[in-house]
This record gives structure tokens, sequence and C-alpha cells, in this order.
């Protein structure tokens, strides 16, 4: 048994992002000047009260100083399904974390600090907002693994990993690499409105092969029974059901037709129905 990468998918589908790790790196004049203003606003910001509302403007303006880079680390990811928008978003919404967590008493550079975590904000927007159908977290974040391991695979062997190989390799069972496999193909959905496979060429699309719920199927069984009940009636009765309901007569035309009064009729009918319900609901 062969595997089938399921990482294989049309461009224009969300694919998972790769491990981002290095900031772009920070040497030119102008980037050395931001970092000296950005590290006297935090020395500004550590000299002030949490509560303080000076607070939110000066981390207001250290953000300001790195939109371009969360913007930057955004684009790393553009072109996988998700619009620029949203990537920017979780980008900033990294960098917003970052200034908030900060300690200068530390002595880490603050770039080190926080592309990591603007980075990561984006990686959680892909695991938490592009799966189709919601599956385990420990699925969600050996997809990606598995997606690598399979690719190797098939380069060192020449031919598709078989799935004891990539059990192997993976260091898990068979039966929990078939589910991780089974869940990865929740990541991404085709639309109903997408054309659906038909060899007829009827044009149909995926929504219109769905099935619906039949009403016709809770009368089955009483339809199965009425024949039945039907022969269980006397003649007469029998008939003036059938002129009744099965050739739509009133029950004018139908005292006319076998020469009885209407009343007789409806007497003759509420009886027969009468007996007919009681026998279904004896059989039920």
């Amino acid at each position: 048994m062969s595997v089938t990468d399921v990482s294989a998918a049309p461009t224009n589908r969300r694919s998972e992002p790769a491990p981002e790790h290095s900031a772009p790196e920070q040497t030119s004049p102008s980037q050395r000047k931001r970092d000296a203003e950005v590290a006297d606003l935090f020395r500004r910001l550590n000299q002030l009260p949490d509560d303080d509302p000076g607070c939110a403007e000066i981390r207001g303006r250290i953000v300001e100083h790195y939109i371009g880079l969360a913007r930057h680390i955004a684009s790393r990811y553009a072109n996988r399904g998700e619009p620029t928008e949203d990537l920017e978003q979780a980008a900033l919404l990294g960098l917003v974390k970052a200034v908030n967590g900060f300690d200068t008493e530390r002595g880490h550079d603050f770039i080190a600090y926080a592309v990591p975590m603007m980075t990561g904000e984006v990686k959680r927007h892909f695991r938490d907002k592009t799966w189709a159908v919601r599956v385990p977290r420990r699925h969600q974040e050996k997809r990606s693994e598995l997606n690598r391991t399979i690719h190797s695979l098939t380069q060192r062997l020449g031919r598709s990993p078989r799935m004891g190989e990539l059990a192997h390799e993976m260091e898990m069972s068979v039966d929990d690499l078939s589910e991780l496999m089974e869940a990865s193909t929740a990541y991404s959905a085709l639309s109903l409105d997408s054309p659906a496979n038909d060899d007829e060429g009827n044009g149909l699309n995926l929504g219109d092969t769905i099935g619906g719920l039949d009403g016709t199927l809770e009368g089955v069984v009483e339809r199965e029974a009425l024949p039945s009940l039907l022969r269980s009636l006397p003649e007469r009765e029998r008939r003036i059901v059938l002129l009744r309901f099965f050739g739509n007569k009133t029950q004018s035309e139908i005292a006319a037709d076998i020469g009885i009064s209407q009343m007789h009729v409806s007497r003759l009918l509420s009886n027969a129905l009468a007996r007919m319900r009681r026998g279904m609901l004896e059989d039920g």
C-alpha cells in the first residue's frame, strides 16, 4: 500500500506555513536609529507605573516603528489561501503581545523577542482558522511533519513510501498514522458550488448530488399494510373507499353510483376507515 501525499493540492488551496525562525538583518543606519529610539521608549515605559495613561501612548509608538516588519512577516505566508489583511492582523497582534511582554532587564534584543511572537501568531492563525473541520490539535501540529516526511522519503526511495515505512520514520504506529492521514484531509474542503464529477455531462455541482429527506418513507408501512386491510373490508365498504380515495368521487357521486343515500355512504365510509385504522394500530 502506497501513501498518497496529503499535501498535494491545487495552488489556490490552503497550505500550511513552513517554519520561520530568523529575523531580517538590522544593519542599515535607519534601522539602528529606530532601534535606539525604541530602546529609549522602553526606558521611559519602565519608569512609568502600569496604570499611567502615558503607557498606552508609548506602547503605540513602539508598535508604529515595527508595523513594516509585521507586514513583512505576514507576506512570507501570502498566497496560501488566506487574505493578506488577516495575516497582517495576526502579525500585528503578535507585535502588540511582544511590546506588552518585553522585559528590558533581561538584556535581550527586542527584535529577537518580537519576531518569534509575530511568526507564532501567524502560524496560530493557520492552525485555528483555516481548517475546514476542527480536528485534535495533535493532528494539526503533526500534519506539517507528515508532509515533510512524505516528501523526504519519496526523494530517498524514488517512490511513494508505504504505510509501514512512513510509520517507522515518524516513530508512530500504523493505526496512529492512518488516523493522522485521515484527519489531514480535513484541512481544506471543496465548495458545494464546485462542479461534480459527472460523467454524463449534466453540469451538476456537488451540492446537487447531496441527498435529502424523503418524506414518503414515513408512509411505507401504511402503504404496505393498506392492500390487506382493504381486502378485509366487506365488498360494499371496500368499493366506497376505493371510489372516494382512489376514484376521487364525492359522497354524492358515490351514493348515485351505488344506489344508496349520501348519509348511508358517509356512515359506511366512517365505519370502514375506523376498522382500517384499528387494523393498522394492531399490526403496529
